[in-house]
């Protein structure tokens, strides 16, 4: 029944799949341009530019995800008078005779600018629709309030409401799938190293000492120091019980971006043995806080919070204006999964980011519930039959 069900409404998908459809011809009432870009540094060094540019819509991002994952980058300028305001780095997705599109941390653009902002989504929803997309999905780096929800310093970001509920009136529905953290603890790198270093607990600012005066030493990992790390993220993982992927994922993400400029790795050692590990991703005006690892061992000299102090030090010595810890609970309480990770970085005294989250487009409402609802639980049937 389920099986039968799920193939009624995929087949529809495949006369309009079978086109190859890439080729997009956007409204004409609309006051812009398009123009698809083939060339790396013209689109990353553009996309630096923009606000609300991230790490995940670069073309190295793009590349690895289609090297990896299978994802296909489609990167769109959009022009006015000759000059690029917006970008998206659309991954398109074969999944059976069906597609899905993922803009990651994107699409980029002058959210304040509501004409423009009206004007992408138009473009975006008509080419889920031409592309025969089960879903779009996007999730801009736009803040949806500063703080923890009901402390007396929350304060709600207007940019952040107002395309919120933008796309509530246009039927978007806030996903179930957040592939990327919706919160974060962003900190202030504008402000002088003992401006920042004073601003943090007096817990935290003791264990940040506590690695120097008992004898760890950072250093700056290179390539050859890959197979180190993810060792060490490997066995953080078992030990903290979280999943990971293959081992393959990791060094070809870490190598590539390494390579091209975009990522920045370093180790605590102990008498020149690696305890710890942080790899820092960056790009426009921020540092990202991507991936952190320690050792079983020598835990009680704090590597991890020395690794964090350096990481902000380097961050701003390369021009970097926010660090951004990267993950924070969905619920602000004991029980979320991630709270032990936030009393960790909470003390450092970032400010709690949260943004608008991912937000899914269905151009066909019976197709996208055949995905989200009908086969999971398909998925599920199965594998209790086999």
């Amino acid at each position: 029944m389920a099986i039968g069900v799920l193939i009624i409404l995929l087949l529809p998908q495949v006369a309009i799949l079978s086109t190859q459809i890439m080729a997009f011809r956007y409204t004409s009432g609309m006051t812009f341009s398009t123009e698809i870009i083939t060339d790396k540094d013209i689109w990353n060094n553009t996309l630096r530019t923009l606000p609300y540019a991230h790490i995940l819509q670069t073309w190295e991002w793009g590349e690895f995800k289609r090297e990896t994952t299978g994802w296909q980058p489609h990167r769109i300028a959009f022009k006015q008078n000759g000059v690029i305001v917006a970008m998206a780095s659309i991954g398109i997705r074969r999944i059976g005779f069906a597609k899905v599109l993922y803009v990651p941390k994107g699409a980029v653009l002058p959210y304040e600018n509501a004409e423009l902002t009206h004007e992408i989504l138009d473009f975006l929803q008509q080419f889920a629709r031409q592309q025969g997309a089960i879903w779009l999905k996007i999730d801009p780096d736009v803040p949806l309030a500063i703080g923890v929800p009901g402390e007396t310093d929350e304060a709600l970001c207007e940019v952040g409401q107002t395309l919120q509920a933008n796309l509530q009136a246009r039927g978007w529905r806030f996903s179930d799938d957040q592939v990327q953290f919706r919160n974060t603890i962003c900190v202030d790198l504008t402000r002088s190293e003992d401006e920042i270093l004073a601003a943090m607990s007096q817990n935290t600012r003791r264990k940040v000492r506590t690695g120097e005066k008992k004898g760890v030493t950072i250093r700056a990992a290179t390539l050859d120091d890959l197979e180190m790390l993810y060792a060490l993220y490997q066995t953080t993982g078992e030990r903290d019980q979280f999943l990971i992927r293959p081992r393959e994922y990791y060094l070809h993400e870490w190598r590539y971006l390494m390579a091209a400029g975009l990522a920045h790795a370093l180790i605590a050692e102990y008498e020149k043995t690696p305890i710890a590990q942080v790899i820092l991703f960056h790009f426009g005006q921020k540092c990202w806080y991507f991936y952190g690892a320690s050792s079983n061992a020598e835990r009680e000299r704090m590597p991890n919070y020395a690794l964090q102090w350096a990481a902000m030090q380097w961050a701003k010595a390369q021009g970097y204006t926010i660090y951004d810890m990267w993950g924070a609970p969905n619920i602000f309480d004991e029980n979320d999964s991630m709270w032990g990770v936030y009393e960790f970085k909470r003390g450092f005294r970032g400010s709690v980011t949260r943004t608008i989250g991912a937000w899914d487009y269905a151009p066909s409402a019976l197709m996208y519930r055949g995905y989200t609802e009908i086969l999971p639980r398909l998925r599920s049937w199965l594998r209790k039959i086999r």
